[in-house]
């Protein structure tokens, strides 16, 4: 399969072309993150059956072809641990990819590694060695040498036959449709840093009052749009633990600002008229537009200790099923299972080990574990599932 450079829009478009007919492409980047506000897109490598092509962003302006074939519903793309991919996409289109398989997603489904990188995944799938030696590589250096290309290229060249395999044995053991909700998550969960209420996952606001987090929104909205517009990462603009003191303190003029330890550095005194603006719009705003504070879930004595029971019933299934326990369930998600099952009687929405195919892995057996209805007994010390389920 010959490998290609492609610095022309010509070339670019000519490749879309084949990768529609082909139906199936293989899609990773390069990118620089930190020193911009969005990752820098550096490179594209594709691979399908036939092809095998990296693409200079830099040279070829106009990308359109491709971002149109990410989201259309024709055309599978196929990732490793995909999460930027799908970003550039949703950046550039306001979309999202509709067909995204993510090979280290599927692994995950058939059997207990995950998240493997990609060179264990291509050394389980395919028993093939891949070199990785130009992970800190300055991808914005040009001209690129035909190593980094190379090195580029070896993240897709195998994809499509890794997915290839993980597809067969999906469909031998049902599980099919377990990665395609998976998929359809993950592409969702992608973006969800982006959205309007990206600054609750900000751990200091939590513990603020309501009118307090609502100057710490308007600060946090304040400082993506300042870091957007400078093209820098919005915590060189201004640290987190600064943005929350402030709408703790709520300074009401510039000395005000500027009176908060850490505040005196000249950048960021230039900055204290807009801060102050922020507090004083937040401050006029009426009761009803504040941000509501998320109740705290209520403290059960025993939920730690019931989420680790069923944290081993969780990890005995997925042993017997030959699945990723990491994939099906956190400790977070178990906890939520006991709050939900136990101190809420099952009322409100079942949590994610309640849902569709997690429930069909997992469900039925979590709940008799709590409902008292199964012992687990050590059967075999040596096994890879070492325990027994009994009635």
């Amino acid at each position: 399969m010959t490998e290609q450079l492609i610095t022309s829009q010509d070339g670019f478009d000519e490749l879309c072309e084949h990768i529609h007919e082909c139906g199936a492409v293989a899609f990773d980047t390069e990118f620089v993150a930190e020193d911009y506000f969005r990752p820098r897109l550096c490179l594209l490598q594709f691979a399908t059956s036939q092809r095998i092509a990296a693409v200079d962003p830099f040279e070829v302006q106009d990308l359109s072809a491709w971002w149109s074939l990410m989201t259309d519903d024709a055309t599978t793309i196929i990732v490793h641990g995909g999460r930027e991919e799908v970003r550039f996409c949703q950046h550039s289109t306001g979309s999202l990819p509709q067909k995204l398989v993510d090979v280290q997603i599927a692994e995950g489904l058939l059997s207990r590694g995950y998240p493997l990188s990609y060179s264990s995944l291509a050394q389980r799938v395919l028993n093939i060695r891949i070199q990785s030696h130009e992970t800190r590589t300055e991808w914005r250096r040009r001209p690129l040498t035909e190593h980094q290309i190379s090195y580029a290229l070896d993240d897709v060249r195998h994809l499509p036959l890794i997915w290839e395999k993980q597809r067969n044995q999906l469909e031998k053991r049902g599980r099919l449709s377990w990665a395609e909700a998976e998929f359809e998550r993950f592409r969702g969960e992608a973006t969800r840093e982006l959205d309007a209420e990206s600054w609750r996952r900000v751990s200091g606001p939590r513990k603020l009052n309501r009118r307090a987090m609502a100057v710490f929104r308007e600060l946090f909205t304040w400082r993506d749009r300042a870091a957007e517009e400078r093209d820098r990462p919005a915590r060189s603009v201004l640290r987190d633990d600064l943005l929350i003191e402030i709408a703790k303190r709520q300074p009401t003029t510039n000395d005000d600002a500027t009176s908060v330890r850490g505040m005196q550095r000249r950048d960021y005194v230039r900055l204290a008229p807009e801060l102050v603006d922020c507090v004083q719009r937040a401050l006029a705003l009426p009761d009803d537009q504040m941000p509501q504070k998320k109740p705290a879930p209520p403290p059960v004595a025993q939920n730690e200790v019931l989420g680790k029971v069923l944290g081993i019933a969780l990890a005995q299934r997925c042993a017997e099923l030959g699945i990723s326990t990491a994939l099906v369930g956190t400790s977070a998600d178990l906890q939520d299972l006991v709050r939900w099952d136990v101190a809420d009687n099952k009322s409100g929405p079942p949590p994610r080990l309640m849902q569709g195919w997690r429930e069909e892995v997992c469900g039925d057996l979590l709940s008799d574990v709590l409902e008292g209805k199964v012992a687990l007994r050590i059967v075999d010390p040596h096994a890879d599932a070492p325990l027994r389920f009994e009635q």
